[in-house]
């Protein structure tokens, strides 16, 4: 069976559409539709680009059948911005995308599911999901964190920080286990350079085994020794 079709309907149930609103969107008969659902017919290239705009997901997360929680991510992010990582509370936007990597990667190496379900992709200062850009965005426009632009260099540099008026917001989405692990890991990397996080999971076997611009596997961070994973 196809990964994406365990979680067609889930997203579709999420939404309170019928089967007919969703066949009508992505351009198929409702008895198409409802063999696509049930696993007996696959969806086209087409389609699943139409059916991951309907839904507000990227490609590589209907494929792959893991649907992230764009929210808990953002949760991650304001978790990380309030543990004094720096000592001016700033995160560069590149060590704050590793921070969150090695966090979802660490959390699947003990439990074999990400923490927050993001597919990262191999680019130059990558593994980073899609979704993170959005993220900060949208964190910003809601005034919830502050990005500082700087030029650093020759080289453009964003340092993130959680607004004040923020800073009493409750994060609900994290257990108390996730909150641990997130704490180790920042308390690993408190004061490093960037480029030290960036070294460190570029040597990861999930970095190095993965094409450019693909996506990179959560399976092989368990292949790492303990000492290794963040």
């Amino acid at each position: 069976m196809n990964n994406y079709i365990e979680k067609i309907k889930e997203l579709r149930i999420q939404k309170k559409l019928s089967q007919e609103q969703v066949a009508k969107a992505i351009g198929v008969s409702r008895p198409t539709y409802t063999a696509i659902e049930a696993g007996k017919q696959k969806l086209d290239l087409d389609e699943a680009q139409k059916f991951t705009k309907l839904f507000g997901i990227g490609i590589d997360e209907l494929l792959s059948g893991s649907i992230a929680n764009i929210e808990k991510y953002k949760h991650m992010i304001l978790k990380y911005l309030r543990m004094n990582i720096s000592k001016d509370g700033k995160i560069t936007k590149t060590k704050l995308a590793k921070l969150l990597y090695l966090a979802d990667f660490a959390w699947f190496y003990d439990h074999l599911e990400s923490m927050s379900g993001m597919q990262y992709r191999k680019i130059t200062y990558g593994p980073v999901p899609d979704t993170f850009f959005r993220a900060l965005d949208e964190l910003e426009e809601d005034g919830k964190i502050n990005i500082e632009r700087k030029n650093d260099d020759g080289k453009d540099m964003f340092l993130i920080s959680e607004s004040e008026s923020n800073k009493n917001e409750k994060i609900q989405t994290l257990s108390s286990e996730e909150e641990a692990l997130m704490k180790k890991i920042a308390h690993k990397w408190k004061d490093k350079k960037t480029q030290e996080i960036v070294n460190f999971t570029h040597n990861q076997l999930p970095y190095l085994m993965a094409d450019d611009e693909e996506i990179v596997s959560y399976a092989l961070i368990t292949q790492e020794d303990p000492h290794e994973v963040y």
